[in-house]
């Protein structure tokens, strides 16, 4: 679930066939392809700090409803993604020491499971392969309005980035050149030292994705009730990305130890409402005030570790340590893929509370409507954000299978 217009939903297990998804609610009209899915796709599998399980998959999505010669239809759009990672349940041993930092032990706690793989299938974060195709969707319909959204790391392991922000366009340019996804070359070095040396020591590292919505019209999210704010549903949904522990607008870690002047952003007037400061993150009062729209996501050091956590085995009740699962060093590029495909879902949520429409013809009509009444004006969307990410190539040979 997401909000008021669109509906997501997932299902499927990490090692099981296929993963599923749907998302109800988008209008008929939009154009979508299963290569402009798979671009996204492509991006999610990359990045430095990515396991093994990358190597062996090979996603790729199949749409199986909801398109009809290459448009939306106005129906559900359901697409499903193929595991190459594939252990049958006989082949699973059963796991009764939970691993600390995982669904593991609350899983089992909930549903009175005596084996924790239902839990571990369920909650890995191999789920968000769906999310990011579905979001393939949410981008497509947002591209058609104008609106583009693409996501950058902004620190690792306490390694901070400063990106120029002054030009997106050539931002998105050098976060698509960096294997960290990192739009500041500059610091690209010491991020990549600081990986080694998490890997020397066997550990894992967290981070900070940010997210950016750009031409954003104005008038987007209510503050008539706590639930139609729109920073909260945005929180929400990347919080609800595996491994994330906090979430920001704008600049509000900042400048909740500021004074009050610094943090706020004067109005001016230029041939219509201007701000020359973006604090607030695009958003005030729960609505959208036409700058730029900016989230950030904070991952934690995924909780799989290659040397031993201690914990308790349920079966018996003794103390004992976690036996190591294959996992990734860092998350945070793969995730910032994760944490653009929810903050478009969201906001391609609230887009359509706003301007409605059962077809796509509709909606562009209702947001020409509210553009000709606003004293604002719209800048222009980055070429590099018309576009759906290419596809990936196709690879030289198959992948190994995994043991």
């Amino acid at each position: 679930m997401i909000g008021r217009r669109l509906r997501l939903l997932t299902a499927g297990e990490s090692h099981g066939a296929r993963l599923l998804g749907i998302l109800d609610g988008v209008p008929a009209g939009v154009p979508l392809s299963a290569a402009a899915v798979d671009g996204y796709l492509w991006r999610r599998q990359g990045g430095v700090g990515r396991g093994a399980r990358m190597k062996i998959e090979r996603d790729r999505a199949e749409i199986v409803a909801g398109v009809w010669k290459g448009e939306t239809s106005g129906a559900p759009v359901a697409m499903t993604i193929e595991n190459r990672s594939v252990i049958p349940e006989d082949r699973q041993p059963v796991r009764t020491v939970p691993r600390p930092g995982h669904a593991d032990l609350t899983g089992m706690l909930k549903h009175a499971l005596a084996d924790a793989n239902p839990a571990i299938e369920r909650s890995s974060a191999r789920e968000t392969a769906m999310r990011v195709a579905l979001g393939a969707v949410a981008h497509a319909l947002l591209r058609e309005l104008g609106i583009g959204v693409f996501g950058h790391v902004v620190s690792i392991g306490g390694v901070e980035a400063s990106p120029d922000r002054g030009d997106w366009g050539s931002l998105v340019h050098a976060r698509d050149r960096s294997p960290l996804y990192c739009a500041d070359p500059g610091v690209e070095e010491a991020m990549l030292a600081r990986i080694e040396e998490a890997r020397e020591r066997q550990e894992t590292l967290g981070g900070v994705a940010e997210v950016v919505a750009l031409g954003v019209p104005p008038g987007v999210g209510s503050y008539s009730q706590w639930d139609t704010r729109l920073e909260a549903s945005l929180a929400a949904a990347l919080l609800s990305i595996q491994s994330v522990k906090a979430a920001a607008i704008g600049d509000g870690v900042a400048t909740a130890g500021e004074l009050g002047r610094g943090a706020q952003d004067e109005i001016f007037w230029d041939e219509g409402v201007v701000r020359r400061t973006n604090r607030a993150g695009g958003i005030e009062g729960g609505i959208t005030n036409g700058e730029p729209v900016v989230a950030r996501a904070w991952f934690k050091p995924i909780s799989t570790q290659r040397r031993p956590l201690r914990s308790v085995d349920l079966a018996t009740g003794e103390e004992t340590e976690c036996r190591y699962i294959r996992s990734d060093t860092l998350i945070v590029p793969a995730g910032s893929v994760v944490a653009e495909a929810m903050l478009a879902i969201a906001l391609a949520d609230a887009v359509l509370e706003k301007l409605g429409g059962d077809h796509l013809d509709d909606t562009r009509a209702s947001l020409d409507a509210l553009l000709a009444r606003l004293p604002w004006q719209r800048p222009g969307l980055p070429s590099v954000l018309t576009a759906a990410p290419a596809p990936p190539p196709e690879p030289a040979e198959e992948p190994a299978e995994e043991t």
